[in-house]
């Protein structure tokens, strides 16, 4: 399986556009003008003040009940079949079955319990059931190698893996080296206990029995929502991964901060394509649905997104800023190749104008659009990067409910988010209701590391006090490490990122994010990394670029040498310099030819990067030392 460090954003298929409904207009005008209004909830009415829970145990209880004959997943467990659907009912029952067999038939109450897996019913039945009483949930990214996997598993000090068939292979080469873990518990497999071996159903099957003669331990657990219960460990995009303790007040407020900000009801559905591990996908892709009583469609795999969004017709997308970026160009240049794009800008104009006036048509003007992403797509929400700013504007003209959000594990993860009543394109939002944001040491510009204070704020790093305290201050403020700045508004713009920073001679700071975006406009540019090369006093302002070969052989040129592509980028990167600050300007160009190394939500790994280049420039000086000895 490729792993997503190698990312690599699918090809997505799209047809030819016919925008038969731009002819339409003026019966489309009428036919709103006609209707009336409606009693449905819009952009821009007021949110519903959202219930507040204090553990997930209590959501559990609430909304399983409440909302047991709805739909929660819709997963697709053979790809040759259909999408199957699994009600709040039937996971209740699932929930139930497994904590209690957790707890009474292996013995695991309050130990730790990893789970690895790719995102399916089975990793949302053993989150919930540890949250709901059995112990600390431990998920990992599935795409761990080897080794990191055997060193966080013993970090952890787990006594329990749950993990699928995918991950047999991974299970079977560490199990010799994880002494401590005392049940390894493989998912959809009735396999009963051996050894250390046991299926994920035989726990279940065991613990509904339980249940059902009267053993409510699961529930009859007190939780502290102030006790560590969640471990997760950071991607690492500069250093070692972290370990992030978070407790039920985490979630639960986290739940509270989205609901305050975005209207979702039982009628929602969100698509789930990003990992589970993450708190961005399981918290607000998840929990948060959950606490709703929406349901949660649970994509095949990156190249499948087109298909599964027809298929399970979702009316919400998470998503971070490479797949949406992705999915525009590929609609834009398909419009182009039809010949419809002049129509579809002047029909931009046309909707906007209408939409002021309250007249909204751009739903059925822009029909086709909307099929191809299942027909009912309402919300995008972006986040864990910058998005280009005209993208986030294009989703919105063609109707679709933009939406940023800004937060990091340790936040678990939302610290900022789009009001759905109140949105700035280009801002990730402003700070939900049960957090602070503010800038430390702004500079004249009023940019400076954004500080953070926040109920969903966690507990600390996991055995690493000191580097909790230097985190977290005595008052309580968290330092992100992210550089931004606030409007008059309270609304946040992130800048870059403090480790990222390039310090010039002079004493300047460069944001490399900051020109990434720029050349992100570049339609010859897929990916690119801007970096510091050289020592401090003599440093080299450089990009690393991954080339878009498809558009440059459909729009320019085909099987073009590299010198040519070096050649046409160089000249795009030149216009970009002349509009930016003297000492920002790009000098240095490589054209790189193999994939970027990225966290499992496709931020570039810059700490390894540049250690690559490192490493190849000490070998460079070690060849030429030992040619020169001989």
């Amino acid at each position: 399986m490729r792993s997503l460090r190698d990312f690599k954003v699918p090809d997505f298929k799209f047809p030819k556009f016919k925008m038969n409904n731009i002819e339409k207009i003026d019966d489309l005008t009428n036919e709103v003008k006609n209707k009336g209004k409606t009693k449905e909830y819009k952009p821009g009415d007021p949110i519903p003040e959202p219930k507040r829970y204090e553990t997930m145990q209590e959501v559990f209880e609430d909304v399983t009940v409440k909302y047991k004959d709805n739909v929660l997943i819709t997963e697709k467990f053979d790809h040759k079949g259909k999408f199957e659907e699994i009600t709040y009912g039937k996971y209740r029952e699932d929930v139930l079955g497994l904590g209690t067999g957790l707890i009474e038939y292996l013995g695991l109450k309050d130990k730790r319990v990893v789970i690895i897996s790719e995102t399916t019913y089975e990793w949302y039945v053993s989150y919930m059931a540890l949250l709901c009483g059995v112990g600390i949930a431990v998920p990992m990214d599935k795409e761990l190698p080897e080794n990191e996997f055997e060193n966080l598993v013993k970090r952890s000090k787990a006594s329990a893996i749950i993990y699928s068939h995918r991950k047999k292979d991974l299970i079977d080469k560490v199990r010799n080296n994880l002494k401590d873990v005392e049940y390894f518990i493989e998912m959809y497999s009735d396999k009963e206990l051996d050894g250390k071996d046991v299926g994920f159903e035989q726990v279940k099957k065991i613990g509904n029995k339980l249940y059902e003669n009267g053993n409510n331990c699961l529930l009859d657990t007190k939780i502290d929502k102030n006790e560590f219960k969640v471990l997760i460990f950071t991607s690492g995009t500069t250093s070692a991964s972290k370990g992030v303790m978070l407790c039920n007040r985490n979630l639960t407020e986290n739940i509270y901060a989205a609901g305050s900000y975005v209207y979702i009801t039982p009628k929602d559905r969100l698509f789930s394509v990003l990992p589970l591990h993450h708190t961005y996908e399981s918290t607000i892709g998840f929990l948060f649905p959950f606490a709703c009583g929406a349901s949660v469609a649970v994509c095949e795999g990156l190249k499948y997104i087109v298909p599964n969004l027809k298929e399970t017709k979702p009316t919400a997308m998470i998503a971070v800023p490479l797949l949406i970026e992705s999915l525009y160009k590929k609609i834009n240049q398909n419009i182009k190749k039809s010949g419809k794009e002049t129509l579809v800008n002047s029909m931009i104009h046309v909707t906007n104008a209408l939409k002021v006036v309250g007249i909204d048509i751009k739903r059925k003007v822009f029909a086709e659009i909307y099929d191809n992403l299942g027909g009912n797509i309402r919300i995008i929400v972006s986040a864990a990067a910058p998005i280009d700013k005209k993208i986030g504007k294009w989703v919105e003209d063609i109707g679709i409910e933009f939406l940023q959000g800004y937060g990091l594990t340790e936040t678990a993860p939302i610290a900022a988010l789009t009001p759905e009543y109140d949105t700035h394109i280009g801002s990730v939002g402003k700070a939900v209701k049960c957090a602070e944001l503010k800038i430390k040491d702004p500079d004249e510009n009023g940019e400076g590391e954004v500080l953070i204070k926040s109920t969903t704020l966690m507990l600390g790093y996991y055995e690493m006090e000191e580097e909790t305290k230097k985190a977290i201050s005595e008052d309580g403020w968290f330092n992100s490490g992210d550089v931004g700045y606030l409007d008059k508004d309270g609304f946040l713009y992130i800048t870059g990122r403090s480790k990222n920073v390039i310090v010039t001679a002079n004493g300047k700071n460069i944001y490399p994010e900051e020109i990434e975006l720029i050349l992100s406009k570049i339609p010859y540019i897929s990916e690119c990394m801007v970096y510091g090369k050289g020592e401090k006093d003599d440093l080299t302002v450089s990009v690393k670029v991954i080339p878009n070969y498809e558009y440059i052989s459909e729009n320019v040129k085909e099987n073009m040498t590299d010198e040519e592509i070096y050649n046409l980028i160089w000249e795009e990167i030149k216009k970009v310099n002349k509009t930016l600050t003297s000492y920002k300007a790009i000098k240095h160009l490589e054209i790189k030819k193999d994939e970027f190394e990225k966290t499992t939500t496709m931020k570039i790994k810059r700490f390894a990067e540049l250690q690559k280049d490192k490493e190849k420039e000490q070998k460079s000086k070690k060849e030429q030392k030992n040619n020169k000895k001989q």
